[in-house]
């Protein structure tokens, strides 16, 4: 009982952390947002170093890696689905873009509520025998699949957002350009 124990006060002290960033990615997912050149190549190292981390955690556990590719793709295809839903503006200001919120919220309360049930099972409701270790913790196939799932659509929508970002710059600087020529 005292991996439990120690298991449990770690969460207490990461559960502020959690959802700090649940409410920073909810804040993403709502409104309209102004675009930033850094941000797409930011969220694509920080995912690609978790999604390292974690196949690598997993590694030899073939369903785990398998749900976690399989939610990568469909996250992907989610991505290309919401874009096209996306309300992007091009104007004096700035580059802004409104996201598709429902299905952006539906993907984080579908992870937050798969992290909260692994929470509460590994916790509290596995055996001690089993451990209530990070490994444990994150073994899971449908844990997986989620988290590519929402790893897919992030990193998908950071892409398209840089793509759609870089050629309105580029029809800009011909326009400014040609005008400057004439």
């Amino acid at each position: 009982m005292a991996a439990h124990a120690s298991t449990t006060a770690t969460l207490i002290v990461l559960l502020p952390l959690l959802l700090w960033r649940l409410r920073a990615r909810y804040r993403r997912l709502v409104g309209r947002q102004r675009t930033n050149k850094y941000r797409p190549w930011i969220t694509l190292g920080v995912y690609a170093a978790i999604l390292g981390a974690l196949a690598w955690a997993v590694w030899g556990q073939w369903p785990a890696l398998q749900t976690l590719a399989g939610g990568l793709a469909a996250g992907w295809l989610l991505s290309r689905w919401a874009w096209r839903r996306t309300v992007l503006e091009a104007t004096r200001e700035g580059l802004y873009y409104t996201p598709h919120t429902h299905l952006g919220v539906a993907l984080l309360l579908l992870f937050a509520a798969r992290i909260a049930y692994r929470v509460v099972e590994v916790v509290w409701l596995l055996p001690p025998s089993q451990g209530a270790g990070l490994h444990s913790f994150i073994a899971s196939p449908l844990t997986m699949a989620v988290f590519g799932l929402m790893a897919g659509h992030t990193t998908g929508y950071a892409v398209a957002l840089f793509l759609w970002r870089r050629r309105v710059l580029a029809a800009r600087r011909e326009r400014e350009a040609a005008a400057d020529h004439r």
